[in-house]
């Protein structure tokens, strides 16, 4: 955990980010990969170096911890994307040995989505009497594994590196995971903790968390550029409740929606001001973090996750970044 020293300045918080893209997979993916793998092989769902295989639907990251994690534990991963994940996240894959299969992006209650894919694709394996090979559908969304590691591991560790201080957390919600695990560790140890939601355009949670209601403007028919979530930021933003979110969102305090271009001017600061490269969720939280700090006042501390780095988001998000020069936090608006 780290000090964002320009943020904290100009905020007079100090603003803490929990550096996530130094686990060996290079995200805080690595931590639900692994709880999935080690909570199927307990159950015997999968073993070890017999030709076993572990499907999943994923924007990038996941896949890219599985596919690690896989070839360190002896399983082959098939890994399900949206054809418009960054092309630097489909080459580590491939680099990794994982079975790539790219979709086109719809909705999840269509049967082509990437997620139902993958499950439609593990159960084809193991209903095949002919097949002796056992499929894992690892199913991040909805795997309680989730959300568990994140209360084992993560809470603890943002509680200890802060001696039990801190007045906030933000971070960005994709399963849900991370928010619903590290809120119920914090909540269950007295701290007075305020969570808050970091969410991008068309996803549903930020109203999921004002209002009750999942929904988006952007979800009208014929206003939507891709499916799902109409951002540039990958991996967070969802248009339906998860399991792993159900078992937080009443602890979640409050939502901010964070739009592209602040999320890109954020990314080319921090990179600017105190060489953080960081990927496009984690811009996205540090705007949230910046604009909650400036709102609740100086003397409060805040943590933030960064995600991944910016080396993932090359060809998408940081494309787009680098049109942004000598950006000042003031044309970031509150």
């Amino acid at each position: 955990m780290v000090k964002i020293r320009s943020l904290s300045e100009a905020t007079g918080c100090e603003i803490l980010g929990k550096l996530e893209m130094h686990n060996p997979g290079g995200s805080a993916k690595d931590r639900v990969a692994k709880a999935i793998i080690e909570a199927a092989e307990k159950k015997g769902m999968i073993r070890p170096h017999v030709g076993d295989v572990v499907f999943e639907g994923t924007s990038g990251s996941t896949g890219i911890s599985l596919a690690m994690l896989c070839r360190a534990k002896g399983y082959i991963a098939h890994i399900v994307l949206p054809d418009d994940t960054s092309q630097e996240k489909v080459d580590l894959l491939m680099k990794l040995d994982a079975v790539v299969h790219k979709v086109r992006p719809v909705g999840i209650a269509d049967k082509g989505h990437y997620v139902n894919y993958a499950r439609r694709s593990a159960e084809a394996i193991n209903n095949d009497p002919n097949d002796p090979r056992r499929a894992l559908f690892a199913n991040q969304f909805e795997n309680e594994a989730n959300w568990k590691t994140h209360f084992e591991h993560t809470g603890p560790e943002i509680y200890d590196q802060c001696e039990g201080d801190l007045d906030v957390f933000i971070t960005g919600a994709g399963t849900g995971g991370t928010i619903s695990g590290v809120s119920a560790f914090l909540k269950g140890q007295g701290v007075p903790v305020t969570v808050v939601l970091a969410d991008p355009p068309g996803s549903g949670l930020y109203n999921r968390v004002k209002y009750g209601v999942m929904f988006d403007v952007k979800e009208r028919e014929g206003t939507r550029r891709r499916h799902q979530v109409d951002t540039l930021v990958e991996g967070i933003g969802i248009n339906r409740v998860t399991k792993n979110f159900e078992v937080g969102q009443d602890l979640v305090d409050d939502a901010i929606r964070v739009e592209d271009e602040d999320s890109l001017k954020m990314a080319k600061f921090l990179v600017d001001r105190d060489g953080l490269f960081v990927g496009s969720s984690s811009a996205l939280n540090c705007v949230a973090a910046y604009r909650y700090a400036k709102k609740i006042g100086p003397g409060h501390k805040i943590v933030t996750i960064i995600c991944d780095s910016g080396s993932r988001h090359l060809s998408k998000f940081w494309k787009e970044a680098d049109q942004y020069q000598d950006i000042e936090l003031s044309s970031i608006p509150l």
